[in-house]
């Protein structure tokens, strides 16, 4: 679309409210005219009643497709149409520029028509005319729609910014919000690895390792940007676990492994009713990152792909990590050997293409 029509505004006292200054904008002639009309004679005349107002940039054809193409390319701020025009006539010049008409901009049309009949308005309305102007043309009455239908339009095009910067003020001020809530959850988070992970890296490495497991299984930017930075939130809910139970350095009685399987709970607890799709992306992987593939898993025992892709992923880098890292009860493992054991869980604990994603980012280099 063009350039906003530009007014020069002056102001006068206002009758009606004292103090109050009245604004009347004077639409400028730098905007563009275009008249399609099958006769040359009634094109010179608007031409001439148009230049003599002082609108510059007045375009024409006698061509109605030519028009159409001219409504497409040249941008008009407004349209003045005929109606009867042999081939493509009026209604069908309309049909074809709906989209300029209807989608996102205002495009005023004046029907230029010797028909005044109500059924001819009628459907003229319906297919977005603005206004009419009867044959012959009468000078003062032509400049004075032209005039009205621009100001129109000048006006729509500055509610239509100002629109658009306040949703752009409320998106920044909602993602603002949300990087906070985001940011708080994060220190949570570290603050329940740093109980059981002297760097407190794992998080990240765990949000790191899920990104190039989403991009190798061919997921989109946006979908591994919101894995990324949903994944380090997966053990939220550790914080919430008892220290005996956490850092115990023994393997777990089977009352203690039903304490800290709680977890995944805890923290789908925690991230449970976010508006952003991240949040939300994290509330499904803080629930669902211990679930099998094969059903064994919990807290809900789903299986294959009713468990949210994001959580399988984490589900496998979650593992890979905490195999090749050291914890306080047992040293690291090599990639070479966390790696071989995840295949052997390949259609069992694991989604097979996520294995198979580990396994082509080993031989690319993954450590």
């Amino acid at each position: 679309m063009s350039a906003p029509v530009r007014a020069a505004e002056r102001t006068e006292p206002n009758p009606q409210t004292p103090g109050v200054a009245l604004v009347r904008v004077d639409i400028a002639r730098e905007a563009r005219v275009l008249v399609i009309d099958d006769h040359q004679a009634n094109i010179e005349a608007l031409k001439r009643i148009m230049r003599s107002a002082g609108f510059v940039s007045v375009n024409s054809t006698t061509d109605p497709v030519a028009g159409v193409v001219l409504v497409q390319t040249w941008n008009p701020d407004v349209v003045l149409l005929d109606l009867h025009m042999p081939g493509l006539d009026g209604f069908g010049v309309l049909d074809a520029i709906r989209p300029q008409l209807v989608d996102g901009g205002y495009l005023p049309v004046l029907m230029l028509t010797a028909d005044s009949s109500d059924e001819t308005k009628r459907r003229a309305l319906a297919g977005g005319v603005k206004d009419f102007l009867t044959k012959p043309f009468d000078a003062n009455e032509v400049v004075l729609r032209v005039e009205n239908l621009l100001e129109t339009r000048s006006l729509y095009t500055t509610v239509r910014r100002q629109n658009e910067l306040l949703e752009q003020r409320v998106a920044e001020r909602t993602r603002e919000l949300e990087e906070a809530q985001v940011e708080i959850l994060q220190r949570l988070a570290a603050a329940a690895e740093f109980r059981d992970d002297d760097t407190g890296e794992h998080t990240q490495r765990v949000g790191h390792l899920s990104a190039l497991l989403a991009i190798e299984i061919g997921l989109s930017a946006a979908q591994t940007e919101l894995i990324r930075r949903a994944a380090t939130l997966h053990d939220v809910g550790k914080i919430g676990i008892p220290d005996s139970i956490l850092l115990k350095p023994g393997r777990l009685t089977n009352r203690e492994r039903t304490v800290m399987r709680k977890h995944a709970l805890i923290g789908a607890a925690m991230l449970a009713g976010g508006r952003s799709e991240l949040v939300q992306t994290a509330e499904r992987i803080a629930r669902s990152h211990h679930e099998r593939w094969d059903g064994k898993g919990y807290p809900d025992k789903n299986s294959g792909e009713c468990i949210p892709i994001a959580a399988r992923i984490v589900a496998v880098a979650d593992f890979f990590d905490a195999l090749s890292h050291r914890r306080p009860y047992r040293p690291a493992w090599s990639v070479d050997r966390t790696v071989a054991k995840i295949v052997k869980e390949r259609g069992y604990h694991f989604d097979p293409k996520v294995v198979d994603a580990l396994v082509a980012l080993q031989r690319e280099g993954i450590e």
